[in-house]
């Protein structure tokens, strides 16, 4: 039977809605059938980002009836922490389109999924149906795109998650790009960055970092929408109790995640009552704890979470300001969507956000659709959007126009 949690963001894009979940079923295993087996041709070799430290098949990915469509691989690559610059290992998946690649090789889609978790079980590339991620994949995989779908850090692989660090994300999503392309040749050095909410902000920091960190790849483009770019006005919100649901379950991935990263930062300072008492079951996405996930989760409150002092307060801003993109100028041309009713991202966050790159001088379109929630945004037109990229067609840029486009 599959478990959904309502408050986790499993970002899609393909014709689509966002579903509201987190999975917790599909988990692939060795008792399903068939063992992975290595890819044959994967190129094992170098020891930089993006190189491969294993690239095997998916067998219970592979036998549903999506997964029969494409050729698919878990890997486990290396990468960077955004946060120390250290290498570091990632998991992640990887699919081509069977058949010929035309001239150039099959052009890259990397996509950032939203939240998952942040315990290392809580990675799409464990789960046949990808957290249901496969749909997304094999739809952009039929219409002649590969597809790297990086876990992220501390995710599939172990590691601590550092929970909205766009920065880390979008290095892995690049690396991500980079292992494909170890693991199936007739994957193209052109690609794109689509993403959204978790996965938004890494596709937006994916495109600030390209250019410099993977200069033998042509980034064309990136779609974020509804994008986790700066998060920093949580606290404020958790200061004044004024966090919806959605934001205080989320504030607690990010303060749990935080200190497992920095083991001075003491969660007590921002927890009391059923947060305090639940803790542990609000971080679970796998095995007996998540089952009463959903139970502790309608058991707290926004003031569970208030920080204990100014300086609590202040340490948890100083920490996600040193996360909130944008860092540095884009790479390639960025187009935003975001709603007016998001139950987790405030618009204004993100509007500060697009001004910022705007002054940074990058090429920025965005929609700010005003009815809709973190769920629902309308991303059908990024399509053509991401198409013309491939093109290399002329594109606008709202940082240009007359009245500054910002809402």
């Amino acid at each position: 039977m599959r478990r959904w949690l309502p408050w986790v963001i499993v970002a899609v894009v393909v014709a689509l809605a966002i579903p509201l979940a987190w999975k917790l079923t599909g988990l692939w295993s060795a008792d399903d059938g068939d063992d992975p087996v290595s890819i044959a041709g994967a190129d094992l070799s170098g020891s930089g980002p993006g190189t491969l430290v294993s690239a095997m098949t998916m067998p219970g990915f592979s036998r549903t009836r999506e997964g029969q469509l494409v050729d698919a691989a878990r890997v486990v690559y290396r990468s960077t922490s955004g946060d120390t610059g250290q290498q570091t290992e990632v998991s992640g998946s990887v699919f081509t389109p069977k058949g010929t690649a035309p001239d150039g090789g099959w052009p890259v889609i990397a996509f950032g999924h939203g939240t998952t978790g942040i315990d290392e079980p809580c990675a799409p590339s464990l789960s046949d149906a990808l957290l249901g991620f496969s749909s997304i994949v094999v739809g952009y995989v039929s219409l002649g795109y590969a597809v790297a779908l990086p876990d992220y850090q501390g995710l599939g692989a172990p590691g601590v998650h550092p929970y909205t660090d766009a920065r880390t994300a979008g290095l892995n999503m690049i690396d991500a790009v980079r292992a494909l392309r170890h693991t199936y040749g007739d994957a193209s050095t052109r690609w794109a960055a689509v993403g959204g909410s978790q996965g938004g902000g890494a596709a937006w920091a994916a495109d600030e970092q390209a250019a410099s960190y993977a200069p033998e790849l042509e980034l064309v483009g990136a779609v974020a929408y509804v994008p986790a770019s700066n998060v920093t006005g949580i606290v404020d919100h958790a200061v004044a109790n004024t966090m919806s649901t959605d934001q205080a379950l989320a504030f607690q991935a990010i303060v749990e995640s935080l200190a497992r990263l920095h083991p001075d930062l003491n969660r007590d300072d921002y927890r009391r009552g059923a947060a305090a008492k639940y803790w542990e079951l609000l971080s679970a996405c796998s095995g007996p704890k998540a089952s009463d996930r959903a139970a502790a989760a309608a058991a707290v409150k926004a003031d569970d979470f208030t920080p204990a002092n100014p300086a609590a307060a202040d340490r948890l801003r100083d920490l996600l300001s040193a996360w909130a993109l944008p860092q540095q100028p884009l790479s390639a041309p960025l187009s935003v969507t975001y709603s007016g009713r998001d139950s987790f991202i405030d618009p204004q966050w993100t509007t500060d956000a697009i001004a910022r790159a705007c002054a940074l001088g990058g090429t920025v379109v965005w929609q700010l659709q005003q009815g809709k929630g973190h769920g629902d945004v309308d991303v059908s037109a990024r399509f053509d959007w991401l198409a013309d990229r491939f093109a290399g067609k002329p594109v606008a840029n709202d940082c240009q126009r007359e009245d500054g486009g910002i809402p």
